[in-house]
């Protein structure tokens, strides 16, 4: 999968554990509707924490468009609990520390940009597991989140 999944490619099924160790599968939190799958570098950093905090404070506006966010990163899970605790998320935080999900999505760097193998990386899933959206954005924390409502809107 070369440079990862674009608009229109079909993300594979995968299970993961979220931050209270629960196993989900990308196939159930779409049968709830479009996901927004947010790949972070660490959680409790300062960037990933202002990118989680965008995505729940529009946590109305993500319902309004019937889509959901959920985090990944290669955090254990203890950590992904303590970020979303600390933070009130409010949505799951999938723990990835093989970083196998993101290598497939397209998320994993081939090296380390300091003790980071993961790239800030979203991926806007419609329920028929097709990739609506791809942003890349290392820097722009609120970028995300405003760009994949555009998309779910615009969806409708």
């Amino acid at each position: 999968m070369g440079g990862g999944l674009r608009v229109g490619d079909e993300v594979e099924d995968f299970e993961l554990l979220d931050e209270t160790g629960t196993a989900r599968r990308l196939g159930d939190l779409l049968a709830k509707g479009p996901v927004v799958l947010f790949f972070y570098p660490a959680a409790m950093t300062s960037g990933c924490t202002a990118e989680s905090c965008h995505f729940r404070d529009l946590a109305e506006e993500f319902a309004a468009v019937g889509a959901s966010p959920v985090g990944i990163s290669r955090d254990a899970v203890a950590r992904q609990k303590r970020f979303a605790d600390t933070y009130d998320l409010g949505f799951p935080l999938l723990s990835d520390p093989d970083g196998v999900v993101a290598r497939k999505l397209g998320a994993r760097r081939n090296f380390a940009v300091g003790p980071f193998l993961t790239r800030r990386m979203t991926f806007v899933i419609d329920v028929d597991r097709r990739v609506l959206e791809v942003i890349h954005s290392e820097t722009g924390m609120q970028a995300h989140a405003d760009q994949a409502l555009e998309v779910l809107r615009a969806r409708r």
